[in-house]
């Protein structure tokens, strides 16, 4: 161990070590994920006025989509608790 590093400092460069730009990842997840929320309620409320479903509904489940798979990429970052 470096003499120059403490016990809390290892610790944080041990964990950045086995997952790099973790953090920068989690705010992608979130950025990306509330933008598809607000997408996906844009065309849900598009889809219950009934305008244009032809086009609304395959927006809708294209939104609804990325939201499942940035929770998916969430849950798969993020270890769950015991």
């Amino acid at each position: 161990m470096p003499q120059h590093l403490n016990e809390e400092q290892l610790s944080r460069l041990r964990s950045e070590a086995a997952a790099p730009y973790k953090g920068i990842r989690q705010f992608f997840y979130i950025a990306l994920g509330g933008s598809a929320f607000l997408g996906a309620f844009v065309f849900l409320m598009k889809a219950i006025a009934g305008e244009n479903l032809s086009q609304t509904l395959p927006n809708l489940a294209l939104q609804m989509g990325v939201c499942a798979v940035l929770l998916w990429l969430w849950r798969r970052e993020t270890p769950s608790q015991p």
